[in-house]
């Protein structure tokens, strides 16, 4: 089996798969509604996620800050970005990238 990354109009899955039309048909079962517009087998049995690409490099790790103004916005997005850009300092499009990589990490 293969890992392969599968792209929808509105989701990136990875999934292991015998072929290319295994993972076509991960991606149709799990996700009906959504359109097709990318596969691709994975170079390697890994798949890296880029931590500077999200915004999270250095010593500083905003994840549990953003965790906590998510939390205290009660998840609204807006709020928990001014409370971000206030407890931190931050401008805001870092404290738009900070509360919004939380969020689709599941906060």
């Amino acid at each position: 089996m293969a890992l392969y990354e599968i792209e929808t109009n509105a989701h990136i899955m990875i999934a292991w798969a015998n072929d290319q039309a295994a993972a076509e048909a991960v991606a149709r079962e799990n996700y009906p509604e959504d359109q097709l517009k990318r596969v691709a087998k994975r170079p390697r049995d890994v798949w890296v996620i880029s931590k500077r690409m999200l915004g999270i490099d250095g010593s500083l790790e905003p994840c549990d800050k953003a965790r906590d103004c998510l939390s205290r916005a009660k998840g609204d997005k807006v709020h928990a970005i001014r409370l971000y850009m206030q407890d931190t300092g931050s401008d805001l499009h870092e404290a738009q990238r900070a509360v919004e990589t939380n969020m689709s990490l599941g906060w």
